[in-house]
């Protein structure tokens, strides 16, 4: 809708509505990416036909998605641990991360000691210490849930501990002034001013922890999509393993939307609070 707007002359200018702007702009995120998806995926197709490519090479995006709907009850069999391990270990490194991050923020000690070493742990190549999670803790469900908390809880701690000490240092004051508890302050101040920065961490972490996940179905799992990824690369059985690369795609993007719905949810939560 566009508003009237008069002039002096007595001439009327059509105003947009700023609705209708942000609901143009909301259509366009979701067009472009779109749009750009299915250019790629054409481009495949085109590249494949025209180049006269045998799938054990490289299958064709019409052939990967008959496939996909042909079996996709074996798919979804491996799709169940690898999303279910995922997500376990992405709560867990949240959790651990958040946790983290409060200690870092209300302990200067705690600070100086874990901070570095944080950094120093990081800059190891994760994917040298999976084995040594496999010696330790087996080849079961726990020592893929542990290697993708030991790579996905980085991002949150950082993000997090930024967050808590972004606060505007005037409201702390302000808080202390009123003979606001550290709970209080934190409840009310910290933790709402740091939300989008936990949720900036946890975006990353989920993507890290789904990665965790595969790597250590690359090394011992008998079910997965990791699994099935190695499994049929040794077979030269291209198109089941870009089938379940795809599977594995949309659960990370079913993963990545409810950390995004979440936040969508606690920005209202907060926002009807200070309301």
């Amino acid at each position: 809708m566009a508003a009237a707007i008069g002039t002096e002359t007595g001439a009327t200018i059509a105003v947009p509505d700023a609705g209708t702007g942000a609901g143009l702009l909301g259509l366009r995120s979701i067009i472009l990416p779109i749009a750009l998806a299915a250019l790629a995926l054409g481009a495949w197709q085109a590249v494949v036909v025209i180049g006269k490519i045998p799938p054990v090479i490289l299958p064709s995006p019409v052939s990967t998605l008959s496939y996909i709907a042909e079996r996709w009850d074996i798919l979804l069999t491996h799709a169940i641990p690898t999303t279910f391990e995922s997500a376990l270990g992405f709560i867990l490194a949240t959790v651990l991360g958040v946790a983290l991050a409060i200690l870092i923020t209300y302990s200067a000690v705690a600070r100086e000691a874990l901070y570095p070493n944080l950094v120093f742990f990081q800059l190891i190549p994760k994917i040298a210490l999976a084995p040594l999670f496999i010696i330790w803790l087996g080849v079961g469900t726990q020592s893929r849930v542990a290697f993708s908390i030991f790579i996905a809880f980085f991002p949150v701690v950082i993000a997090t501990t930024a967050g808590f000490l972004s606060v505007d240092r005037s409201m702390l004051r302000l808080c202390r002034s009123l003979t606001a508890s550290e709970w209080q302050v934190f409840t009310h101040v910290r933790f709402p001013a740091a939300l989008p920065y936990i949720f900036s961490g946890m975006k990353v972490a989920i993507t890290l922890a789904i990665i965790g996940v595969i790597i250590g179905e690359f090394i011992t799992a008998q079910a997965g999509l990791g699994y099935l990824i190695i499994f049929a690369t040794a077979r030269a059985d291209t198109e089941v393993s870009i089938a379940a690369i795809v599977v594995l795609c949309v659960c990370g993007l079913l993963l990545y939307g409810l950390v995004a719905l979440g936040e969508l949810i606690a920005n209202r939560v907060y926002s009807s609070e200070t309301t």
